[in-house]
């Protein structure tokens, strides 16, 4: 799961553009965080891998979240994908998105209070 954030800015002011800039990483990174914490204590727990394997960046330093405005969180153990959307043979058990969910209405709320 990737989230970007994109927005265009008409101000002329180098300090405001990189305040809001600053504001809009914060944000995301407390929801990505947020979420990644949701996801691990949802994933489903018949040994825990999964979960241990559940993480989660913010760009631009990432491998997934490669621009300054994107966050992602995902799991590396293979199946975190199978366990969200189910298979032929077994149901659905999500966890990513609930999480997402319950957090990404706090995204514009976090800019809002960093700036």
């Amino acid at each position: 799961m990737k989230i970007t954030m994109d927005w265009k800015l008409n101000l002329k002011e180098k300090e405001v553009m990189d305040k809001v800039q600053k504001a809009g990483k914060k944000a995301i990174l407390d929801v990505v965080v947020a979420i990644a914490n949701d996801a691990i204590h949802d994933s489903p727990k018949l040994t825990g891998n999964n979960a241990r394997s559940i993480q989660y960046e913010v760009g631009p330093s990432g491998q997934i979240a490669k621009n300054d405005n994107q966050g992602a969180v995902y799991s590396t153990s293979g199946y975190g994908g199978y366990l969200e959307t189910g298979t032929v043979r077994m149901g659905p058990r999500p966890y990513m998105k609930p999480a997402l969910d319950r957090h990404i209405k706090e995204l514009p709320e976090g800019i809002k209070a960093a700036l």
